[in-house]
This record gives structure tokens, sequence and C-alpha cells, in this order.
């Protein structure tokens, strides 16, 4: 496949700002795109806010981090976000009709010769893929939040991926610098799924009153050795995102995965974590 100089990022959430940094920082030419120009705004300061810390650290130069900045381009437009692109990274919301949509519009926009990638953590890019032309062309890209900071990205390899599609997406993981696992697709792929079954077991104690939150938290991290405890990491997630994962997780593979009623109820009440200033704690 051809060298990969342009990047498309489909969505400018917390995942979409990040990965848009990451392929700033590795060289690439980088579009973010989202149907809200408020969330590109946003997306962008939240660019800058990291380039500036790294400035404030040492650990990027000045220049350096102008030069990232004038590699980033925004749209709220999809065609002339796609347009040209080599490399398309969706990251929406965890909602398959949203991505089934997005993917529809990479048939139509994107060049055909476009590497697609998905950055879902739970959901079927078999089905995703299976809405364009040439499914060969689409794997799983699953990076970590935040993904500055994290090294993970689980390449998923989806029922028709192309061994040229999986050697082109670690091409750009590791120039990113990013280590690489190569999953096949199942619902949850590696990490989702061990984290999503520890993080409800986390919630059924908090609702037996086993624990307190913190204590709970507190006992992962020092006996267990776990850089977060399951509820500062439910947070940083979203718990609106960690219930839908469970949701279709409970759907796909059975009553082990049933979400917590305690996490349910959170959700309805609007504590969706960190990004609303309250989830199992209070920011």
């Amino acid at each position: 496949m051809a060298e990969i100089e342009r990047i498309t990022v489909l969505g400018a959430g917390t995942m979409g700002h990040g990965i848009a940094h990451a392929a700033m920082a590795a060289g690439y030419l980088t579009r973010l795109y989202d149907i809200s120009e408020a969330a590109l705004d946003k997306a962008r300061a939240a660019i800058e806010a990291i380039l500036r810390k790294g400035v404030e650290l040492g650990k990027v130069a000045s220049a350096d981090a102008d030069s990232m900045m004038g590699r980033l381009t925004t749209s709220s437009e999809t065609a002339a976000a796609l347009e040209g692109t080599d490399f398309v990274i969706e990251a929406a919301p965890e909602r398959i009709d949203v991505k089934l949509q997005l993917f529809a519009d990479i048939q139509q926009f994107a060049p055909e010769t476009a590497v697609i990638a998905s950055n879902t953590s739970a959901l079927s890019i078999t089905e995703m893929a299976a809405t364009l032309t040439s499914p060969a062309r689409v794997a799983g890209m699953h990076f970590f939040n935040p993904v500055h900071k994290m090294k993970l990205i689980e390449m998923v390899q989806a029922l028709e991926s192309a061994p040229g599609t999986l050697d082109t997406i670690e091409k750009v993981a590791r120039r990113m610098g990013k280590e690489t696992v190569l999953v096949r697709e199942s619902p949850g792929f590696i990490t989702t799924r061990v984290n999503a079954s520890l993080g409800n077991e986390a919630f059924y104690m908090l609702m037996e009153g086993v624990a307190s939150a913190r204590d709970i938290d507190k006992a992962l991290k020092l006996g267990l050795n776990h850089p977060m405890g399951p509820f500062e990491l439910v947070d940083l997630v979203g718990l609106d995102t960690r219930l839908s994962i469970l949701e279709y997780l409970h759907r796909t593979m059975g009553e082990k995965y049933r979400p917590c009623p305690l996490l349910a109820q959170y959700v309805k009440a609007g504590r969706l974590g960190r990004k609303v200033g309250r989830g199992v704690y209070e920011y």
C-alpha cells in the first residue's frame, strides 16, 4: 500500500482529539472532523493544552509544537474531511448506528485506496466493514485514554481484514510511538472485556456495601498494582460509555456481563464521570 501522509480522524471527542494529537506528533497531515463546530473548538483547545504542557515540561520544543499545530485542520463537512485522505480513523461514540453512518460517508467520500480503522472498544468491525465495497481495507485500531500517555493499540482483525491493511495500521501505530497487540475480532477484544468485567464487579461490590469506592480503588492499586482503581478508571472513560459496552457484551455474550443496576442508576442520574464533573466521585 502507498505511504501514508494524510490522516482523517472522525469524531472530536476525548478519544478523537487524542488520536489527532498522536497523528500530528507523528508528522502526519491531520484532519479532525466533527458535526459540531463547538466540539472542534474544544478539541483544538485540548490539543493546544497538551502541547503547552509538553513545552513546559521540556518534552516538546516550542517550534515543534507550532509545527504540529500547523499540521492540523478541522472540518464539520464530511466530504471535505475525507477528500484525498490516505488513512481514516473512526472515533465516534460507541453507537453502532452512528458508526455505520460514518462508514456510509467513508464509502461515498473517501478514496477507494484509503485504509480504514475503527477505534471502537467493543463493537463489530466486521459489521462496519460490510458497508464498504472493499471490506478488506478495514480493521480495528483501539487506542487508550489518555492517548498521548498510553502506549498500547489493539489491532483488531475483522473477518475480511487484509494482511496489508494490518501491516499499514501497525506502521502508523509505530510511527505514533505505540506498541501493538493483534486480536481476532470478538466482543470486547482483550482489554475492554477484562476491564468491563472488573469494573462491573466493583459496582456490584459497592452496591452490596462490601466496601467504599475509595477503599475498593485503594485495594486494587496497592494490592494488585493497578495504576488506577476501577472507579477512577470508569470516571475517566465515562460511565455512559462503560454501560453501553456492558449492554453490548450482555447481548452478545450472556448473563455474566449484565450491567450492575447501580451503574445504570448513576448514568440515569447524569453522573457520567470527569467530563461532567461528577461520576462515582466529584471533580
